[in-house]
């Protein structure tokens, strides 16, 4: 049960590229890998579930205290030969000035020896004094070798390998060559996500031969193999919830924004969940509650404006009292249009706004909301500020919205859907920007759940709006 953090000197290095590429040649060898991604995000973590064959969990100080972080990893990581753990940005960012929030800090929460991903584009000889300055900045940190990236050819990666020897005694365990071919596209929001990119899977066996064959993936798993054991918490007795709802999830190009243990959560709830296709399917799924997650709806707006027989029967259910929860993505499509550019293209129109798209990030980062009296399914939990901590990320805004909607939360950090609100509250639906993780801080699964399970019964059999709709 060896364990590997994968950091990198700041953002952009290729650190994403070089842990799948791992975690792929591991998986190639037979290993179990786990994989996890430190700070909120959903579309690196694809690339990573992708390349180990499972599900990539999320470690975040944001919404996980530091004791649920390493009974959650130590949960997780349960019966793998090894976990693989990919920062986020550099390896001492993060928000907080004192660095309690950083890659570091996660690393050494986990007692977890630490590979650097070093970007060595126009850089010799100065690779040593960076390496350094990473060492002695935080001596606590167990940096225990460096994989740079980008590297020109023989002559450029002979001088990198010469100055970090002359002066430093940090492990040089592979040399990656600039290659075109290894990188992914970035968008507007970070690199596309797995399931929209054409071919992934023949990407990421690419990734594992580059790495296979230019970094010491044994020496890795040695130093894996090294890291102090992190001991497995008690499992938590089964309370014998019966799975006696079924809630639809959007999952395809256009909406893929889940955390693992999300739907993990929804489904010790009681909830058994069934996938549909907004692009393809024109009937919802038979189901007692809808959840549209976040994603990239703007680049498949035509596809989705097309299926014009889903988006009516969507607002239908809807309508006839179907409880939907809808996030950032699932939000965009609910509106009556998205406008990207030139383009605009009629989406469910339950929420009576459209998303206008911008060059620049309209919300981004961590919020802190309140849930109001009008919330029809109240989240549990807080975080020190008696918040509810979440993250958004988006280049839209809602614009032409009526004056009189009613919210589901107030903002004090973020954004939202206005400056100051946030998940606008219309028949049983919650719609909004913010992207919540059931965790000790922000439970939301079970009373989501219990909403729909609560609702359901009131039907006294009736069939569910999902099925009027269709």
């Amino acid at each position: 049960m060896g364990h590997v953090f994968i950091s990198a000197a700041h953002k952009s290095s290729g650190k994403t590229m070089v842990a799948t590429g791992l975690a792929r040649a591991f998986a190639a060898r037979g290993l179990n890998v786990q994989p996890f991604k430190k700070g909120p995000d959903y579309i690196d973590p694809k690339w990573l579930g992708e390349a180990a064959g499972k599900p990539c969990f999320n470690l975040d100080f944001n919404t996980q205290s530091n004791e649920e972080i390493l009974a959650f990893f130590a949960a997780k990581a349960q019966g793998a030969d090894l976990s693989l753990i990919e920062g986020n940005k550099g390896l001492y960012d993060g928000v907080d000035i004192e660095g309690s929030d950083s890659n570091g800090a996660l690393a050494k929460l986990l007692s977890a020896p630490v590979i650097l991903v070093v970007d060595a584009s126009g850089i010799t000889r100065g690779v040593a004094p960076l390496l350094m300055g990473y060492r002695l900045f935080d001596p606590e940190v167990n940096i225990q070798g460096v994989i740079l990236n980008k590297v020109l050819g023989p002559r450029h990666e002979d001088k990198l390998i010469k100055a970090i020897e002359r002066y430093t005694d940090i492990e040089v365990l592979g040399a990656i060559k600039r290659d075109e071919h290894l990188g992914v596209d970035e968008r507007h929001i970070g690199l596309i996500p797995s399931n929209e990119y054409p071919h992934a899977r023949a990407r990421i066996d690419l990734l594992a031969r580059a790495v296979e064959e230019q970094v010491n993936v044994d020496r890795i798993l040695a130093i894996a193999n090294a890291a102090p054991p992190i001991a497995a918490p008690s499992s938590a007795p089964d309370n014998g919830q019966q799975m006696d709802v079924c809630i639809a999830v959007a999952k395809d190009a256009a909406f893929g924004f889940y955390y693992a243990d999300d739907l993990e959560a929804l489904k010790r709830a009681g909830a058994r969940i069934i996938y549909f296709n907004a692009l393809k399917d024109v009937y919802l799924p038979t189901c007692d509650g809808l959840f549209l997650g976040g994603g990239f709806p703007e680049t498949q707006m035509d596809k989705l404006s097309a299926n014009q027989t889903l988006r009516g029967r969507i607002k239908a259910a809807i309508e006839a009292g179907l409880p939907t929860y809808a996030e950032c993505g699932g939000l965009m499509y609910l509106s009556r249009s998205i406008i990207w550019g030139d383009a605009q293209r009629d989406m469910v129109g339950i929420v009576p706004g459209d998303a206008l798209m911008h060059p620049r990030p309209q919300g981004r980062g961590y919020v802190r909301l309140k849930a109001t009296a009008a919330h029809p399914w109240p989240v549990q939990g807080s975080d020190a500020q008696g918040s509810l901590p979440a993250h958004e990320f988006h280049h839209s805004t809602l614009e032409n919205l009526p004056g009189d909607l009613t919210f589901a939360y107030d903002v004090s950090r973020g954004r939202g859907v206005n400056g100051s609100q946030d998940g606008i509250v219309l028949y049983n639906l919650v719609a909004g920007y913010a992207h919540l993780r059931d965790t000790s801080r922000c439970r939301w699964a079970e009373p989501f759940t219990a909403f729909v399970r609560r609702l359901k019964h009131a039907r006294n059999g009736a069939p569910s709006p999902a099925q009027v709709a269709g």
